[in-house]
């Protein structure tokens, strides 16, 4: 009796390991770069947050319509002008078994706003977070918030608990090249965890055994490449050796999709791509010009933007897949008005004008810090703005490098002119204004990602007043009189929101989302 109690038992294993292996299902996701580090925290890069967000998860997150979300926070409330409640989800984990509760809400808000961070522009207007219980947290701001729910999606929680165990109670300022043990290791409530990590080579996730919501998809494993590439990752789809990859380079779609068993998703992305100026130094560091900056002069920024051709860099470069922008921001972010985004036009001979107005005519050499794997076509944009601007007598030193060490670099502001791109994950303009067109104030966290320093106390305080208006037509208004402030003062050059392509193998479901987040939960790979 027991030995056929045993071949039973033995026989319902095997069959329950059968259906979980038929049931296991592996993607292969290739991208042009690589997180920078797995602290969720450290870099506020859209690639980087993208990745972690399927480890790591915010209060509040977003759905496949791109709706607010219940995530770690079940419910939220306003219960006072500047104060927010928030409801936790009860029997969450981490992945090291840990419970979720309100202490590692505390933590995480006071770890984003400290030293080392790099979302400290989401944090600025936090005044306190107060525990009430095990499950309910208050989050109080300095003015009223209107949108502050829609701040959250890419604030991670942490566990309180690891963080003190491993030495991480800061995280790590990119900036300055450091490292700790959430650089390359995880302990989050996402669906998936890292099993495997190789920076710049792989990185493996596994399903999150004890998640508390029940995967929309079917993906257990995910295989993640960055390839730099773009031949080498068109060959790779094409081929089967992976699944996933972004982006397709423009001028490869039409191949992708001829293909038997590949195609594209595009997508307009809500990222608006453009060119930042050291406006802050007496002298600029990187150009043959001493004694004095150059792009201190309005008349010399709208020079470099009226010597751009746009409508060039969109057919040449881009193959069509961009749209010329006259705004930080593009359409599906609110504040955003077409009738405001206009252009100034394309004009060399207005721009060697201002340039010899200003003191320059001869032109003048600068240097310009480029990524090469970060956005669609970086390097080639930098190529065509550094031809457009020689022909005004402007010579572009142009330091194109990676990613890896692009960013710590420009963060510094170790930089005199550079390209950049940014995404508001609110999809409100207040991000963009306080984040990018903000007088730098390094203990605030305002214009943390003003790289030129550009300042203007009139936008300042516009700013101020759109984080506490609660009225919608009057907010908007007082965008719109901010954003013409800023572009009267040529603050930055705007060139284009990018398109998003996706090359999918036509065995896999996924969900494309205009921010280009990818949530792996969303994935079904088909039998």
């Amino acid at each position: 009796m027991n030995a056929q109690r045993h071949t039973l038992s033995a026989v319902a294993l095997c069959a329950a390991l059968l259906t979980a292996a038929a049931q296991a299902e592996t993607v292969r996701i290739a991208n042009q770069g690589d997180a920078l580090s797995l602290d969720p925290h450290s870099l506020n890069e859209s690639l980087q947050v993208s990745i972690l967000a399927n480890v790591y998860e915010p209060l509040v997150g977003r759905d496949k319509k791109m709706q607010l979300a219940p995530a770690l926070a079940t419910a939220w409330k306003q219960t006072s002008p500047t104060v927010w409640r928030f409801e936790l989800r009860k029997g969450v984990v981490f992945h090291d078994g840990t419970p979720f509760t309100a202490d590692d809400v505390v933590f995480s808000f006071a770890r984003m706003a400290g030293e080392g961070s790099d979302m400290k522009s989401y944090t600025n207007e936090v005044k306190e977070v107060r525990k009430i219980d095990d499950h309910t947290v208050e989050i109080e701001t300095k003015s009223p918030q209107l949108v502050f729910p829609n701040s959250l999606a890419h604030m991670l929680i942490m566990s309180k608990k690891w963080c003190e165990e491993n030495n991480a109670v800061r995280p790590v300022d990119r900036r300055k090249g450091l490292e700790n043990t959430a650089s390359f290791k995880v302990n989050g409530t996402g669906p998936y965890r890292v099993r495997e990590r190789q920076p710049g080579v792989r990185t493996v996730f596994e399903r999150h055994a004890n998640y508390w919501d029940k995967p929309g998809g079917n993906v257990t494993e995910v295989i993640f490449t960055p390839i730099a590439s773009p031949a080498t990752r068109v060959a790779a789809l094409l081929s089967g050796q992976v699944d996933v990859m972004e982006p397709v380079p423009v001028q490869d779609i039409p191949r992708v999709n001829g293909h038997a068993g590949t195609r594209t998703m595009v997508l307009p992305e809500l990222r608006t791509i453009f060119l930042g100026m050291d406006q802050h130094r007496d002298e600029l560091q990187f150009s043959n010009v001493k004694g004095k900056n150059p792009f201190k002069d309005k008349r010399v920024r709208q020079a470099f933007y009226q010597a751009i051709d746009i409508e060039g860099i969109k057919k040449t470069v881009m193959r069509g897949a961009s749209r010329p922008a006259g705004l930080l921001v593009g359409p599906g972010i609110n504040g955003w008005t077409e009738k405001q985004d206009k252009r100034l036009p394309y004009d060399p001979e207005a721009a060697k004008k201002l340039l010899a107005e200003a003191g320059y005519p001869q032109g003048f050499e600068v240097a310009m810090n480029c990524p090469n794997d970060r956005y669609v076509n970086d390097v080639q944009i930098c190529q065509a703005v550094a031809a457009n601007l020689a022909r005004v007598g402007v010579k572009i030193n142009l330091q194109a490098e990676t990613k890896g060490t692009y960013f710590p670099k420009v963060l510094r502001r170790d930089t005199s002119f550079y390209l950049l791109g940014w995404a508001p994950s609110t999809y409100d303009s207040l991000n963009p204004l306080n984040a990018l067109m903000r007088c730098v104030d390094e203990k605030a966290g305002s214009g943390q990602f003003n790289l030129g320093r550009y300042c203007n106390p009139k936008v300042d305080e516009l700013t101020l007043k759109i984080a506490a208006e609660n009225d919608k037509a009057t907010r908007d208004a007082m965008i719109q009189q901010a954003f013409q402030l800023h572009m009267d003062d040529i603050g930055h050059l705007p060139l284009h929101q990018q398109s998003l392509a996706w090359g999918v193998s036509k065995k896999v479901d996924l969900v494309q989302l205009a921010d280009n987040a990818m949530y792996y939960k969303w994935i079904t790979v088909k039998k």
